[in-house]
This record gives structure tokens, C-alpha cells and sequence, in this order.
């Protein structure tokens, strides 16, 4: 793990992320309901951007904790340099063979939020029990998931169907207990978004809420017992009215990112110290 000395960062670079956090953060607070609905999670989506800048927001004042990552290598990379504070969300297209070294090679992965089948949820059980009998203090703290639910109706798009969804939440209540069911995921149509007629919302969010509902009384569960994640830089404001409790957001708060070939996982910054 390196410090913030090991892992320069230019003052211009934090004061922009921090003020980019802050406006979220206060965008999130507006966008609440009513205040009966809890205060929705940000994750913070880092990928393709150098762990510098997820130390600068992790970093007092911010202190943030959740950051969000599409890719297993980076993620891993990015994990070995960075404190082991931070909770890590796996937010990208899951492998079956890529499950279980997800889950059994980085203990701080908070969460998987793109579980689509039963055989990726035991591989991620399998990963998560070899961890625990490696590192016994890891024993009482399970892996998070989200089942990903795909609203949009068409083939190509990923997530179980609406209808499929209880069956996989079952199969990971019953069979994985080193996995906890947070919830249902699913990625908004921007498209949809920006099409929606005022006063209405975009109909994956009502489809992922109402999808979230049926489990919940299928499994004999409370609508509170199973979170929802939905709503990206462009729409997480219309999500959160729509009930989200987890909104994943990164060009908002990082900036245009740059081609994957491009990308660095730690930036050295001779050019940012000052």
C-alpha cells in the first residue's frame, strides 16, 4: 500500500475532484423524495482514471469510501496500492472463470454488482470461502451482491430477466452463505433518460423497482431488506426519485477518461507536483 507521498497529486487535480464530489453529493441530497428515503450510496466510478485520484477523494476531507471498477486487472492493480479501507465495487461484465480469483484476491471487494446467473454467484462463493480459510478474520463478513436485472427487454443487453430474478436471489440466499443479497441492479437506457416526458421517469427504474417489489414478497422478504442500484452520471437524479438507494457515478466526478490502452493505474506526476 502507498502513501499520499508515494502517490503524488497535484493541488489543481484534488481541488477539482473535491469540488466535483461536493456537487454530487449535494445533487444527491436534492434529488431524495422524501426524507423518510435514506441517504442513496455514491459510488464513485474510477476506472480507466490512476489510483492518485481515488486517493485524493479517499483523503481528508472527503474521506470517500466507495469506488466503483469495470475491469478485474485494474481492479486488482488498484487494490494492492491503495488502503485497505477502501470498499471496492466490481461494476463490470462478469467471466464465470474470473469469479472466484475476484472474490478470493481482494479481501476489501465490498461488492459485485453484476451477478446475472447462479454458476457466477457460486464461483464468487467459492472465491470468498477460499479467502475466509485463508484470512480467518474475513469469516464474519460476507461479499456483497447485486443481482443484475436486465429492464430493457432486449436480447443483447446483460442481467437475468425480470422474471428470473427471484429464482437467482433464492439460489443465492440458500446456497452461498459467504454472499449477502444487497439488492437488484440494472443499467438505465440514457436514451430512455432523455426521452422521458417531464414528470415521468425512465421505465427501467420503475421496471427495476417493481421487479424489486415481486422478490420481495415471492421470497417473504421486506421491499427494505433488498437495495436497488441504479442511475449513472447522466440520470441519478431521476433514479433516486424513482427509489434508488445506490447511484454509480464517475465522468461527473473524474472527468472524460481516456482510451483503455492509454490508461495508467498510478500516475507518477512529476508534471502535477505543483
Amino acid at each position: 500500500m502507498m502513501t499520499p507521498e508515494e502517490m503524488p497529486i497535484s493541488p489543481t487535480r484534488a481541488s477539482t475532484l473535491s469540488q466535483n464530489l461536493t456537487s454530487i453529493l449535494q445533487r444527491i441530497s436534492s434529488a431524495i423524495p422524501t426524507q423518510a428515503h435514506p441517504l442513496p450510496r455514491l459510488v464513485a466510478v474510477s476506472k480507466l482514471k490512476p489510483a492518485n485520484d481515488i486517493l485524493a477523494l479517499h483523503s481528508p476531507p472527503h474521506s470517500h469510501l466507495h469506488f466503483g471498477e469495470n475491469y478485474q486487472q485494474e481492479l486488482l492493480e488498484k487494490s494492492k496500492l491503495l488502503p485497505k479501507e477502501i470498499r471496492w465495487h466490481f461494476i463490470g461484465a462478469l467471466q464465470t472463470n474470473k469469479c472466484k480469483p475476484l472474490a478470493e484476491q481482494i479481501p476489501n471487494l465490498w461488492c459485485v454488482e453484476s451477478v446475472d446467473a447462479a454458476k457466477k454467484a457460486d464461483q464468487l462463493q467459492k472465491g470468498r470461502e477460499a479467502l475466509c480459510e485463508r484470512e480467518d478474520g474475513y469469516r464474519e463478513i460476507p461479499l456483497r451482491v447485486f443481482v443484475q436485472v436486465n429492464t430493457s427487454g432486449k436480447e443483447e443487453k446483460s442481467g437475468v430477466e425480470p422474471g428470473d430474478a427471484a429464482g437467482l436471489c433464492r439460489h443465492i440466499l440458500e446456497k452461498c452463505p459467504r454472499l449477502k443479497l444487497q439488492g437488484l441492479m440494472t443499467i438505465g437506457a440514457i436514451a430512455r433518460s432523455r426521452g422521458v416526458a417531464e414528470g415521468k421517469e425512465n421505465e427501467d427504474f420503475v421496471t427495476l423497482r417493481e421487479v424489486r417489489d415481486r422478490v420481495a414478497r415471492e421470497l417473504g422478504l421486506k421491499e427494505t431488506d433488498l437495495e436497488l442500484s441504479m442511475g449513472m452520471s447522466e440520470d441519478f437524479e431521476s433514479a433516486i426519485r424513482c427509489g434508488s438507494n445506490e447511484v454509480r457515478v464517475g465522468s461527473t466526478i473524474f472527468g472524460e477518461r481516456p482510451a483503455k490502452k492509454d490508461a495508467q493505474i498510478k500516475d507518477d506526476m512529476d508534471k502535477g507536483k505543483g
